[in-house]
């Protein structure tokens, strides 16, 4: 198949595109800042409101928190970030992973019962944070035991760092092979997981994504609104944007007026949007009718699917289409749709380069199904993580002979495009954010008066999914369905607290006692 002058041959599963020629690889990401630092200098790496700091001035100010860590870590020592976006995040987490620490970001609107098994689990050295989460971030380390917490502004100044011309980078860089980084996803038992990272699996997201996002090198300006403890938001912030030696423009948290107003005022040519929500908050903004959007080349897409009439309506508005891609806090990328080629809507695209993918059996795991048959997809590369750390049953049960298993139902067309069907798994995508069922499950039958309780997803034009509970009462106790969302907004994140909460005489059951999901899900469409 011809696609302009371009040759594209699909193979079903694997590879159909190489490196592009003028491919750059890094040991680690932090070569790619030097790289950078030396060749582009006084190009403006990174904005976040009226801050900026250019590529030679964000060496500096890595290498000085570089430094600080330095005096209380050693190489493998874990640091704990709990911060918003921010220059300083940015700084924070590449300061940390150049001192040969691992970094663990996390989400600073967590709950203290949330985060408490997370940083049990990522034993850190230090914790991080900024000026909202400081009071926060010494109250859990007091708790936890950990002995050192560093807070922007008070303990440490990006901006005087970014001064200093005496910073220099470390004279021996991380390898390949040193763990980089953790993000964490859910388990089998519904509980947080840390997928880990090396340097390599981290850095070489950059040439594999721009073989089929083919953006140039010291052009682009890059908006993006994931938060940065999320897999798609750290590569996007600050592994990409370093690769392309691009401008990357942060915004704190997402407002649709916000980023309409930074993708005018920054002339922005890159939207990395994410999930459907943020694009669908945009359309509904009364704002953007009076934005101009002139700038932007691509806008791309992950973390949750697109409907069809989105991409319809976000095409029209801004002349330009959403990309649809995917990966994993596991791994990224795995699929994308190019820029360069055939776009199939609804698709996540071809694979990426040393990418290996199967349909498989759901039964065996083993049986490689043909195009158009759905299967679970299994997946195998170098950007994939090592394992889950502390899991050691988790990992043996995800990554087999090489495999990692995913636990989500796909299949490939005859052209090599892979389309997502379902999950075997029971989580719910809320706006891109990943939300396991028992959990909040656990949390309802905390309360004294639920004797039983069952959280189904269901499907929402915003958010794409949303949790709906279901509760059977403790005979003789009583409580209403307002309480109970109370009850649980004081135990989750807010994408995590049911959209509603049903309370049934008894919930349906089928086999011994197992409570009838399907059955729920029936119910709660109809609400």
């Amino acid at each position: 198949r011809v696609v302009g002058q371009e040759k594209i041959f699909m193979r079903v599963g694997r590879p159909s595109v190489e490196l592009a020629d003028d491919a750059l690889e890094f040991p680690s990401i932090i070569h790619a800042l030097d790289f950078a630092a030396e060749n582009v200098p006084e190009r403006i790496a990174l904005i976040c409101g009226e801050n900026s700091i250019n590529f030679v001035r964000y060496r500096r100010a890595v290498s000085g928190m570089a430094t600080m860590l330095s005096k209380v870590c050693s190489l493998g020592d874990r640091v704990a970030v709990l911060m918003d976006n921010s220059i300083d995040m940015a700084i924070a987490l590449m300061g940390s992973m150049t001192a040969g620490a691992q970094i663990a970001p996390l989400n600073p609107s967590l709950t203290e019962r949330e985060l408490f098994p997370l940083l049990n689990d990522i034993d850190a050295r230090a914790l991080l944070c900024d000026a909202g989460s400081e009071q926060y971030a010494h109250q859990l380390a007091s708790k936890i035991g950990i002995k050192h917490v560093y807070s922007a502004t008070r303990d440490f100044d990006i901006w005087a760092f970014a001064a200093d011309e005496n910073n220099r980078l470390p004279s021996t860089l991380p390898t390949g092979d040193m763990l980089a980084a953790m993000f964490f996803t859910g388990g089998t038992t519904g509980l947080p997981k840390g997928a880990e990272h090396t340097h390599h699996s981290v850095s070489v997201y950059a040439p594999l994504i721009h073989a089929l996002w083919k953006f140039r090198f010291d052009e682009e300006t890059i908006l993006n609104v994931a938060p940065m403890f999320h897999i798609w938001g750290h590569h996007f912030t600050l592994v990409f944007p370093l690769y392309l030696r691009a401008t990357m423009v942060i915004v704190p948290r997402y407002s649709p007026k916000l980023v309409l107003e930074e993708l005018e005022r920054n002339r922005v040519t890159i939207f990395a949007g994410g999930p459907a929500a943020i694009f669908l908050g945009l359309l509904g903004a009364n704002s953007i009718e009076n934005t101009n959007l002139t700038a932007l080349k691509y806008s791309i897409a992950g973390g949750s699917p697109c409907p069809e009439g989105l991409l319809t309506r976000w095409k029209k508005r801004t002349a330009n289409e959403i990309l649809e891609g995917w990966g994993m806090s596991e791994g990224a990328p795995i699929n994308v749709n190019p820029t360069h080629g055939i776009k199939k809507p609804l698709s996540v695209g071809i694979t990426n380069p040393r990418t290996e993918i199967d349909i498989v059996d759901l039964d065996t795991g083993s049986r490689v199904l043909p195009p158009g048959e759905k299967g679970e997809i299994r997946l195998r590369g170098p950007q994939f993580s090592i394992g889950y750390r502390n899991r050691p049953e988790e990992t043996a049960a995800a990554i087999r002979d090489g495999w990692l298993y995913t636990g989500d139902i796909g299949y490939f067309d005859e052209d090599g495009y892979l389309f997502l069907v379902d999950r075997k798994k029971e989580m719910i995508i809320v706006g891109g954010f990943n939300v396991y069922p028992r959990e909040i499950d656990e949390v309802l039958t905390n309360h004294p008066a639920v004797a039983e309780a069952a959280t189904v997803g269901v499907s929402d034009s915003f958010s794409g999914e949303v949790p709906h509970a279901f509760v059977a009462l403790v005979p003789g106790v009583k409580v209403n369905e307002e309480a109970l969302i109370t009850y649980c907004s004081k135990n989750l994140v807010k994408y995590k607290i049911p959209r509603a909460v049903t309370i049934l005489e008894t919930l349906p059951k089928k086999g011994p006692g197992k409570i009838d999901k399907m059955a729920l899900k029936t119910r709660a469409a109809t609400y």
